[in-house]
């Protein structure tokens, strides 16, 4: 019996010492990241059975405990993953947002001075001052605009090498967990006997994994994890692990995106499959938010310098000449795939015709190895090229001309970016004051002879004015026999009348008169009001004195308050407005996000670690509990060997 009881009291001996070992061990690791609480399970040896019934022999350790919920770990996992993108698109939005909403340095204070220069060359009756500063004004705005492309550019570099960091962490973390894996399954998968540390590092490297990338666990053999990420692409299984590459975008060789290592194939992963942690942020804010202000940038300088150039080049400079382009027009960004087949001779080439119809996308061409399709990449909306000339074919698509000659393979794919550049190419083209087109080719006039009302405009042209221009002088005459006409325009030339949005063509030299009404001649626009008197006449001639004359100045300026962009709904200012407000409308957006996934995080590591989580104060409790537990048992077995003692001093 005293046998037995010495034994009793050796199983409790060690069973405290097993508790005392585990919680002196979860207080040293309670501020380890990651650590889980463990708890000594105990468990009631073997009776024995004797005549007068069943006799306990003590006490054993079942378990070594870990205290962990992965339900609780997989939210956690889960909200790491979503705040960790919405930071790190914040923390890159917020740069632009800044950027775009400077009212002092800005894009808008330096649209804005442009057509105060504008302004006040007209009222300055072009003088040379006025002009230099135009001129000053104008490198100014261009160089605004080249500011912010270049910072625009900065953003994307920078997000190049944090990819490229990302993507080497990820790495990283998979070796780590397929090692632990190794580890963990060499010890056998029996319930009882965890390796509980080893299980706390494999937890906790799979959370640091979504701090950088949203990966999905599942249980594997041999109490492995398999960890996989995008659209079900595997990162680790069992004890292998797969690898991501940073690799450059076939069609855009400055561009880094993601791969997937298979062999010594890399494959590129849609950047929208990579979804979640700091990559995953990286990855929508570059296609969200940062292609597409580039480019809303980029039409707006591209817009402006067409529509500005279009209008420069219908007046006349100080030396009578036709004007030339005031601004630099950047030309589409337009490369092909890198792994296009060798033996394709497919040319796609790209023109922006009209900045009314342009949009903020990037386009796609692709080949399925007989036709062309063009895919608007913002909404995936395709076109078919129909019929295809592989001797050359153009399309317009949203303002662009796409013109597209030769063969491909099925597959080759090219870039198209029409307005990537137009902030980083605007530039001032005139180099001279003499050359600013301030006069307009025309002028008009009413003899003081005439008895009646009537007046014409001070009149306008259009392209086709240089194209082939009409011999000048013209002078109109009114003829009030019948329903009064207006007779002396050339003859051969179609005359376009237009009232009150009704047209009308008229040949034979003469037309209708109609106060209010505009005639339309051989690129000559002039407009009638007032009521003639017959024999009244009306004189359109050349004008070679550009000097002085300040009307095509004017109809530059007229063109800030001009409806041009979103289908003629938008001027220069209110476009470049509607950027600045989606940027400042998504950043917030982005921030509260941002702001409930921190409370939601918040909310789900304090549920875990309410299981898992080390409490100082429970653990000295323990200590306690425990220590008395030893002594106890030490008492049992000093009671056994005082019993064995008397024993055996009987015998003497």
């Amino acid at each position: 019996m005293a046998g037995n009881l010495l034994s009793i009291g050796k199983s409790g001996l060690f069973a405290a010492q097993a508790a005392l070992t585990t919680t002196g061990h979860n207080i040293t690791n309670a501020n380890v990241d990651g650590y889980s609480r463990q708890g000594v399970v105990q468990a009631t040896s073997t009776t024995m059975e004797t005549g007068a019934g069943f006799v306990g022999t003590g006490t054993k350790v079942a378990e070594i405990k870990r205290y962990s919920d992965e339900f609780l770990n997989k939210q956690v996992r889960t909200a790491t993953a979503s705040t960790s993108s919405l930071d790190a698109y914040y923390a890159q939005i917020s740069q632009i947002d800044n950027l775009l909403a400077d009212t002092s340095t800005g894009l808008s204070p330096a649209i804005q001075n442009f057509f105060s220069s504008v302004q006040d060359m007209t009222g300055n009756g072009a003088s040379i001052p006025s002009r230099q500063a135009l001129l000053s004004s104008s490198e100014t705005l261009a160089g605004s605009f080249q500011q912010v492309s270049a910072r625009l550019e900065e953003i994307g570099t920078g997000l190049n090498s944090q990819i490229e960091t990302n993507v080497n962490l990820i790495n990283t973390y998979a070796k780590q967990i397929a090692e632990i894996n190794s580890k963990i399954g060499s010890y056998g998968s029996i319930e009882q006997r965890q390796p509980n540390d080893l299980l706390d590092q494999r937890d906790q490297l799979v959370l640091e994994l979504n701090k950088h990338v949203k990966a999905t666990v599942t249980a594997g053999s041999n109490n492995a994890l398999n960890v996989s990420i995008g659209n079900g692409q595997p990162l680790v299984v069992g004890q292998q692990a797969f690898q991501l590459a940073a690799m450059k975008t076939p069609t855009d060789l400055t561009r880094v995106t993601v791969g997937y290592v298979t062999g010594d194939k890399v494959t590129q992963l849609p950047e929208s499959a990579v979804s979640g942690g700091e990559l995953g942020g990286l990855l929508e804010f570059r296609t969200g938010t940062l292609d597409r202000v580039q480019n809303s940038i980029g039409r707006l300088a591209l817009g402006m310098a067409m529509t500005f150039n279009a209008q420069h080049k219908l007046g006349i400079d100080g030396s009578g000449q036709q004007g030339k382009n005031f601004f630099v027009e950047a030309g589409a960004y337009v490369t092909a795939a890198a792994d296009n087949a060798k033996t394709s001779t497919a040319k796609v080439g790209a023109v922006v015709t009209d900045p009314t119809k342009l949009t903020d996308s990037d386009y796609k061409v692709e080949s399925d190895g007989s036709s062309f399709f063009v895919t608007r990449l913002s909404d995936n909306t395709r076109t078919k090229i129909d019929p295809y000339n592989p001797a050359g074919t153009t399309t317009n698509i949203d303002g662009v001309d796409f013109a597209i000659s030769g063969n491909a393979a099925s597959g080759d794919n090219y870039l198209v970016r029409p307005t990537a550049n137009g902030a980083a190419n605007f530039a001032l083209a005139l180099s001279d004051v003499g050359q600013i087109a301030a006069g307009a080719p025309i002028a008009t006039s009413t003899p003081l002879s005439n008895k009646g009302t009537g007046q014409v405009s001070a009149g306008s042209v259009s392209a086709s004015y240089f194209t082939a221009p009409p011999t000048l002088p013209v002078s109109l005459a009114f003829d009030d026999s019948g329903s009064g006409q207006l007779t002396g325009f050339p003859a051969g030339a179609t005359v376009t009348m237009t009232l009150n949005g009704t047209t009308t063509t008229h040949t034979g030299g003469s037309a209708p008169f109609t106060a209010g009404a505009s005639y339309s001649f051989s690129g000559v626009n002039v407009t009638l009001s007032g009521v003639p008197k017959n024999g009244d006449k009306f004189q359109i001639s050349a004008n070679t004195a550009g000097t002085a004359d300040t009307r095509n100045i004017q109809a530059l300026g007229a063109l800030q308050t001009k409806n041009i962009f979103n289908g003629g709904s938008a001027t220069y200012q209110s476009a470049f407005a509607q950027t600045v407000s989606a940027v400042g409308n998504k950043t917030r957006e982005v921030q509260v996000n941002a702001s409930a996934g921190e409370a939601l995080l918040k909310q789900v590591t304090g549920a875990a670690s309410d299981v898992s989580g080390v409490n100082l104060d429970e653990e000295a409790t323990n200590l306690l509990k425990y220590q008395q537990a030893y002594q106890a048992a030490g008492k049992v077995m000093q009671i056994a060997n005082t019993i064995f003692d008397t024993l055996l001093s009987i015998g003497r």
